[in-house]
């Protein structure tokens, strides 16, 4: 019965949608026709078009992840190994040392040498401080087969004061310097014990001294010097030297222009000259201005400047106009291991009493004193590090000056009685000299405990009237060692070589014809050395030990030094 109610419900059901296609048909617009293929439809790659939309699946089957679990089986295991803790690593700091405002050194040694040095220097608030030093040397002499006093003494004495503001900072400073010394080197055998008992030697320098400095920040002026000094003897010879220079910038477009004027006046007089009573008068002025303008771009510096002056000689009446160059260039060939430089420079060089005293303290109260035309001085080196504790400078010169000052010794003058006129006082003359020389320096920094350093330079002259480039050596060379032995322990060592100089010698006898000799300086080797005992951080104590080779080398003609020389003392670091 089932099946035959189910047989007619599928009849019934055809027979609905036969009747509702035949009704659709009806109602269709389009006629039936018979279509004649003419020709067969041939397909074309570019009749082929990409369908651009995504498919979408409907898929009502879903996936899902079967989840898997993992079970490790762990067997215990027997172990002797216990981890040692972590500790952080520590690192060597050095000890702070204590610094300290002031020092007192003192010292004694042998040829009855005495040394002293005080330093002072106290914060009066942030912005001032007030200081100044006291030192003294001196020694009674002693050297072996001098018929003359060989004693000297060089005490000096400055204050300072300085004050910094929010915008610049100056400062004042004044000092008193007095020297004796003795002009003991008579030539021998012209002089015994019984023809010297009439010379008094000693002589003495007298030299005061005020200045200061003020340097802005931001501003055009970069800074401004002045230096007033008043050096005299007691032959009645004095000098007054006054030195202001300034330095600024000045902003061009998008660089700058640097420079420096410099103002210089000195004037002074001896009482008489060498061999006259007639008196010395010296003086001039001069005005300097050195502008320079410097270009870098990549490795290459570029400075390019000019010094001009004017002189005016002051006695004798006459003005004169200088220019100088003053380029100079560094390159960078391979960073800092190899740095090319050069440059040409000049300038106008003032001479004065004090200066020659400085340098030779047996000068005669006699001298003639005009400025040196340095014309030119070219250069060119190589620079850099060969390792990084290790550096080295190489460099080549070539200098030519009109009325370079050269140092001689004065005459004999047999029957003239001025204790410096017996041979035993240098005098100034001048030359148009050109100086070739070459120049090599390795500094070595094996650890902040040694250091090294080495020097050596050759000269060649070239004179245009004395027969000698007179006093100037044709080598010279220096080598400084410093050694921080251990946190008490230091120790150091300094060690010159001089060659070769030439001097002359001159006996002026109314009575006998004679003629200059040249005389040649042997070149000498100077050993010296130091080593000292921190005690704490105020007290340390020391030992000096000078010319170790006890080598009776002459400086200066006639003129031998002290031969080996021990020297003790300490120094007390302290605070007010």
């Amino acid at each position: 019965m089932l099946k035959e109610f189910k047989s007619i419900i599928v009849v019934f059901c055809l027979c609905a949608i036969g009747n509702t296609l035949a009704q659709e048909r009806e109602n269709d617009s389009i006629d039936t026709q018979v279509v004649n293929v003419v020709k067969p439809y041939t397909p074309k790659i570019s009749d082929a078009f990409k369908v651009k939309e995504i498919p979408s699946l409907n898929d009502a089957t879903t996936t899902t992840r079967k989840m898997i679990k993992y079970n490790i089986f762990s067997i215990p295991v027997a172990s002797t190994f216990t981890p040692a803790k972590g500790k952080a690593a520590t690192v060597d700091k050095a000890k702070k040392e204590a610094l300290y405002d002031n020092f007192l050194s003192f010292g004694v040694g042998t040829y009855t040498t005495l040394l002293g040095e005080l330093y002072l220097n106290h914060a009066i608030n942030r912005t001032e401080s007030v200081g100044g030093y006291i030192s003294h040397h001196s020694s009674q002499g002693g050297i072996d087969s001098l018929v003359l006093d060989d004693k000297f003494s060089n005490t000096k004495i400055n204050v300072n004061y300085s004050k910094k503001l929010r915008d610049y900072s100056w400062n004042v400073d004044a000092g008193y310097q007095h020297q004796v010394y003795n002009w003991y080197g008579v030539p021998q055998p012209l002089f015994n014990d019984a023809n010297t008992s009439d010379i008094d030697p000693q002589h003495k320098y007298f030299s005061f001294e005020f200045g200061g400095e003020i340097e802005f920040d931001d501003m055009l002026l970069k800074s401004g010097k002045v230096r007033f000094r008043r050096f005299a003897d007691d032959y009645d010879s004095g000098e007054n030297r006054f030195v202001a220079s300034t330095s600024f910038d000045v902003p061009v477009q998008d660089k700058t222009i640097n420079g420096t004027v410099k103002l210089d006046y000195i004037k002074g007089n001896f009482d008489r000259n060498y061999f006259s009573p007639d008196e010395i008068n010296y003086g001039n002025f001069t005005l300097g201005v050195m502008p320079n303008y410097q270009i870098r771009q990549d490795d290459l510096t570029l400075n390019l400047g000019v010094s001009a002056y004017y002189l005016n000689d002051t006695e004798g009446g006459k003005n004169k106009f200088f220019i100088y160059p003053k380029v100079t260039a560094s390159y960078r060939l391979v960073n800092e291991i190899l740095i090319t430089y050069g440059g040409i420079e000049g300038g106008l060089i003032q001479n004065t009493y004090h200066a020659f005293a400085s340098n030779n303290t047996f000068m005669s109260p006699t001298l003639a004193i005009i400025p040196t035309d340095q014309q030119y001085d070219a250069y060119i080196g190589l620079k850099g590090k060969l390792s990084n504790n290790m550096s080295y400078n190489i460099r080549g010169n070539y200098d030519a000056a009109n009325n370079q000052a050269l140092i001689k010794s004065n005459p004999v003058l047999i029957g003239e009685t001025e204790n410096y006129q017996q041979g035993n006082s240098f005098g100034v003359v001048y030359d148009d000299i050109k100086t070739l020389s070459v120049f090599g320096e390795i500094n070595v920094d094996v650890n902040r405990n040694f250091t090294l350093s080495l020097k050596a330079e050759y000269f060649n002259y070239t004179t245009e009237d004395e027969a000698e480039a007179w006093n100037l050596p044709d080598f010279k060379a220096s080598l400084f060692m410093d050694f921080q032995i251990d946190e008490h322990w230091f120790a150091g060592a300094n060690l010159y070589y001089v060659g070769e100089r030439m001097d002359q010698r001159f006996v002026v006898d109314p009575l006998v014809l004679s003629s200059p000799e040249t005389m040649v300086l042997e070149s000498y080797f100077d050993a010296n050395a130091h080593v000292g005992y921190r005690i704490n951080d105020r007290w340390t104590a020391y030992a000096k030990a000078n010319n170790i080779a006890n080598q009776d080398y002459k400086r200066w003609l006639d003129y031998p030094v002290q031969g080996i020389q021990f020297l003790a003392g300490a120094t007390f670091k302290f605070d007010f």
